[in-house]
């Protein structure tokens, strides 16, 4: 536990991060499976939910909830995916 007042305050600043960081990483984890399952069923929306996925994705990266090595290689993958569907 933190003696000093400034240390009180980061402590109370990191936990309402932390909360705000899972809330983005939880829903970023929930569109990225189900795009994989939207594409792997061939649905017609599956083009429009991986669209959704990498804007958030981007915007995770920018608000530096992950990294951008992890932005890259999520949007990537997921692009890599929706492509052999196309084709």
């Amino acid at each position: 536990m933190p003696n000093i007042k400034s240390a009180k305050k980061e402590l109370r600043k990191s936990k309402s991060n932390n909360i705000y960081n899972e809330k983005i990483r939880k829903e970023l984890k929930d569109l990225i499976r189900k795009s994989r399952k939207a594409i792997e069923a061939k649905d017609a929306k599956a083009k429009e939910l991986v669209a959704k996925t990498l804007k958030v994705i981007d915007k995770a990266a920018q608000k530096g909830v992950i990294k951008k090595n992890t932005k890259n290689r999520n949007k990537s993958r997921l692009q890599i995916r929706l492509n052999k569907i196309g084709k």
